[in-house]
């Protein structure tokens, strides 16, 4: 999509907005988004049949006639965290409260999470997981795939401890 709006010849570098809706409680690791593109100075602004044309010839042969960042996605994955060893809220890092779940008491059993955790793949009616839909929504998912592993804080991986 930037290499396509690069043709375009704006005249300012393209500023891209991801999109940051989540489901409450949901943040978000990897996410789509939508660009802003300047025209040079003394044309006029790009209309947005021009910007969906020339967008279009540029991105063939896929073209985006129509994408919505949240009603186009095909799939979505979600990662959840525990933070084990953690005895009271107030030991959780600044930076990972409001992103993992430090469970109460003594030592989780692994082993019987990772096989508990296998009945939950395949397409099931995940309604008691879930609050009340709107009229028309399905509460049936398919789950793909689901892993239970060890990890390390969350921005220790991208080197910010």
């Amino acid at each position: 999509l930037q290499r396509a709006a690069e043709q375009l010849k704006p005249s300012a570098p393209i500023k891209f907005h991801i999109s940051s809706r989540t489901d409450a409680g949901v943040h978000a690791l990897a996410n789509a988004a939508h660009l802003d593109i300047q025209r040079a100075p003394g044309k006029a602004a790009f209309s947005g049949q021009q910007l969906l044309q020339g967008l279009n010839h540029h991105l063939r042969p896929e073209p985006i006639r129509t994408f919505h960042a949240r009603f186009c996605a095909l799939s979505r994955t979600y990662l959840y965290r525990l933070l084990l060893g953690c005895a009271h809220h107030s030991q959780i890092p600044v930076f990972e409260q409001e992103l993992c779940w430090a469970p109460p008491g003594g030592p989780l059993d692994i082993p019987a999470m990772r096989e508990a955790a296998q009945l939950l793949l395949g397409t099931h009616d995940f309604s008691t997981f879930s609050s009340p839909r709107a009229q028309g929504q399905s509460p049936v998912r398919t789950l793909l795939q689901l892993q239970l592993q060890p990890g390390t804080a969350l921005l220790a991986q991208h080197g910010l401890h």
